[in-house]
């Protein structure tokens, strides 16, 4: 029986990956970096990602092909991120990956950015529907509820910012470097609870709202500075970090309330916050409901967990044509429409 080789492209934002799935198997996932680059600006400046993309895509290739022992004509279909992500550097990945489709004739697959990083956890263990993904990220927070494979439905999301985005944000006005998440997890870790913060969004929803909370931060610091008195940054971020996550696992124990779940799945980037993964996994470790947490690898953008969508696409044969576009605000729900 003939092997399936699937080439997946991830481009979204500050990543250049690729990545080769022979089969099931994982033989290749090359991923640059540009966090060092950004951090002189605070964050992700999308002009320059997309330069960078357009730098280091050839040599991910080249060095994925070579690890995995394979050339462009062994492979039988190549996949790539759609969206959501910045709109110049989702057309550096579909570029490559629309010349290599008319080159070696073999089709496309397009994939949707926080598909892959559910569907990642795949790499630990078979997902058990249905379930629910807790996709928290720099540009997204999400609850999905899946009923079955590749079946999504939006059934919370934040109302403005995303929960990453405003780690990054408060970390920004605490001095704190870009990724701010990492940063404020681990200061967290050495303080107390000892600010006043406002938890926003209370609606009896699924929903969250992050822009209350991140401006009722950076307006505390403000003040404290024109007081002449000193901010305990580590206490602060043990405060916000407390209220931004509390939000998620509260939203969390109402949506089990509200619907039939087997299996809680931790996805995006902000899925590393170790406060996160230990409250999600003390909260249900004595219940029926199995609580997968993706390995840090996985929790950053990579092109192995849109190889991994793409294999159940291209066995339901979800393929797109050549004029297929970019969707930077592509919905998790449209994920087979383009």
């Amino acid at each position: 029986m003939k092997d399936t080789i699937i080439l997946a492209i991830e481009s979204s934002c500050d990543e250049t990956s690729c990545a080769i799935l022979k089969n099931d198997e994982l033989v290749a996932n090359i991923v640059s970096t540009q966090i060092e680059v950004h951090q002189k600006y605070g964050g992700v400046m999308p002009e320059i990602a997309s330069r960078l993309h357009l730098e280091n895509i050839i040599c991910v290739i080249d060095e994925a092909l070579n690890k995995a022992n394979i050339t462009l004509e062994d492979v039988d279909a190549f996949a790539v991120t759609r969206g959501p992500g910045l709109i110049g550097a989702l057309h550096v990945g579909l570029q490559a990956i629309k010349t290599l489709s008319l080159i070696y004739n073999k089709p496309i697959i397009p994939v949707h950015h926080l598909c892959g990083h559910i569907y990642a956890n795949e790499y630990i263990d078979e997902l058990k529907f249905p379930l629910l993904a807790v996709v928290v990220s720099g540009g997204n927070t999400e609850l999905v509820l899946m009923k079955d494979n590749l079946e999504f439905e939006i059934i919370g999301e934040t109302k403005d910012d995303a929960i990453g985005e405003s780690f990054d944000k408060v970390a920004r006005v605490l001095g704190l470097p870009y990724p701010g998440g990492i940063q404020i997890d681990k200061l967290a870790k050495e303080g107390k609870h000892t600010y006043n913060l406002p938890t926003p969004l209370h609606d009896g929803s699924l929903n969250v709202s992050y822009s209350g909370l991140k401006t009722a931060v950076i307006n505390l610091v403000h003040k404290l500075e024109q007081n002449h008195e000193t901010v305990n940054i580590k206490d602060l971020a043990k405060s916000f970090q407390d209220i931004a996550v509390n939000m998620i696992i509260d939203r969390v124990k109402k949506a089990v309330n509200q619907y039939e779940i087997k299996e809680i799945v931790l996805a995006g980037g902000v899925s590393a916050n170790s406060y996160l993964r230990e409250e999600i996994t003390r909260i249900f470790k004595d219940t029926n409901i199995k609580v997968i947490i993706p390995p840090l690898w996985c929790t950053t953008d990579n092109a192995a967990m849109i190889a991994k969508v793409a294999s159940h696409l291209y066995k339901k044969k979800i393929f797109a044509p050549l004029s297929i576009g970019v969707d930077p605000s592509w919905r998790i729900e449209d994920y087979n429409k383009f």
